[in-house]
């Protein structure tokens, strides 16, 4: 974060000074009490569960410099009516004095946070980049994101999510990128807005955010977002396996699970071997391609990086194997397009190593009417993956869609300590997939399974 007195940011906040005007606020926010730093403002922020204004003392014996705060504290603070509002403020003056920064937004259904991490690794070895951990993109996390931003920042990328039309403009309004990315227009989240063309309708606008010399980076992966309107002025880019796209794949391989292709640009061609697990990272690995190509990188800089990345956000496509058994833990969100994708990498890694297939399944969230339908659709593509096992906690519409005469074997389980109770009786060469919808909190079972692994292979190793 920029430096600023604690008078600034009263009078950029609009709030009022309750301590020294002259205390200097030198790191970015925090809200979390434990991670305040020497000089970083620490944000009372009011939940459901939690009331941060309980916290501020620890924030400060920790050394937060200045709170921004709902009422008077002990403690130097800025009082104002909204402590995100107040946040958001901030963060439109920090951009605003960032001339030379360049802001990167990345939006889409699906394959945010992974395209977020490889665009990081990649744009890192050029100049200093930030980006947010995981998947911070929301109302809170955007302008936290562009305050970590100071005056030797290069590069800043930001996820951009929705809930709602218009949540990505107040997001732009912030953030004012430079690039904006928009993966694919999928299903996720479209029991909110209804109907595809709504989700459409939400990532454009951070399309239609870019001014005069912007650059729009867009998927081909569905119908909508090629078609996405751009203003006068704005650069196009897009990117998939098509013939005619700017940015492609070509000569497409999977080895151990992992993609391998040559990387195509209009500046030339090089070989790329992914160390992330799946089909579906290719999509996301050319969204970063031609963001970082369209910053000027040359293709063998890309191609190199590409095939360097590993994963910074946990619980995506994340691998561990032990004694001969592997287990895919995916469990940080689901929905359909994300959910085939991840049950096709099941069923390769598999047919590679000759063992069964086994898939732990739970509750996609948020699809609305049709949520019965997208379940027992994945069911019958379990089936027709010929995958050995499906395990399904307290979700049985996904056991609607496998066919009777299916050489599936369909467990229906109430509860997460039956799953691993019957993981137990996976074998060496035996692959699993943990994957559901993140309230479903399946990382549990991941967990819970390496444990077991663990305390396995302990006892092979005494006797």
């Amino acid at each position: 974060m920029i430096k600023l007195s604690a008078r600034e940011i009263s009078l950029i906040v609009n709030g009022s000074l309750h301590g020294d005007e002259n205390i200097m606020v030198t790191q970015a926010p925090a809200f979390d009490s434990r991670r305040a730093k020497s000089g970083s403002l620490f944000l009372a922020l009011v939940g459901e569960n939690s009331d941060g204004h309980n916290y501020c003392s620890g924030a400060f014996a920790n050394g937060a410099a200045l709170a921004l705060t709902t009422k008077v504290i002990d403690q130097p603070c800025v009082v104002v009516s909204d402590v995100m509002q107040a946040v958001a403020d901030l963060a439109k003056f920090v951009r605003i004095q960032l001339k030379n920064l360049t802001v990167i937004g990345i939006t889409g259904s699906q394959g945010k946070t992974t395209t977020k991490d490889l665009l990081n690794y990649i744009l890192s070895s050029v100049g200093e980049t930030v980006a947010p951990v995981g998947s911070f993109n929301n109302e809170l996390g955007v302008p936290l994101t562009i305050l970590e931003c100071n005056e030797q920042t290069k590069y800043c990328i930001v996820e951009m999510g929705a809930r709602h039309i218009g949540d990505i403009s107040a997001l732009c309004e912030i953030a004012k990128p430079k690039i904006g990315a928009v993966l694919k227009v999928g299903n996720a989240h479209i029991g909110e807005f209804g109907s595809r063309e709504a989700i459409a309708q939400a990532k454009s606008e951070l399309i239609s955010s870019l001014g005069s010399g912007g650059i729009a980076v867009l998927g081909t992966y569905d119908q909508f977002t090629p078609a996405m309107k751009v203003a006068d002025g704005v650069s196009v880019l897009t990117f998939g396996e098509r013939s005619d796209c700017s940015v492609r794949a070509a000569d497409v391989e999977i080895r151990e699970g992992r993609p391998h292709f040559d990387l195509v640009t209009k500046s030339g061609r090089a070989a790329v071997g992914m160390r992330l697990v799946g089909l579906h990272q290719i999509p996301n690995a050319l969204a970063a391609a031609a963001i970082s190509n369209a910053l000027g990188l040359s293709v063998d800089q890309i191609a190199g990086a590409l095939s360097m990345a590993e994963l910074a956000s946990k619980w995506r496509m994340e691998i561990f194997e032990l004694d001969g058994r592997l287990m895919i833990n995916d469990s940080y969100n689901a929905n359909p397009e994300s959910m085939a994708a991840a049950l096709r990498t099941l069923a390769l890694f598999a047919q590679e190593r000759g063992g069964s297939a086994w898939a732990v399944l739970g509750k996609m969230h948020e699809l609305g009417p049709s949520e019965n339908a997208d379940h027992a659709a994945i069911g019958q593509l379990v089936s027709d993956l010929a995958i050995d096992h499906l395990l399904t906690v307290s979700m049985p519409a996904y056991n609607q869609g496998v066919p009777v005469d299916s050489e599936t074997k369909v467990h229906e389980l109430n509860d997460k300590n039956s799953v691993v109770t019957l993981l137990k009786q996976m074998q060496s060469g035996d692959v699993l997939l943990v994957k559901a919808s993140r309230a479903e909190h399946f990382e549990e079972i991941a967990q819970e399974v390496v444990a077991n692994w663990q305390t396995e292979s302990g006892k092979k190793d005494d006797d």
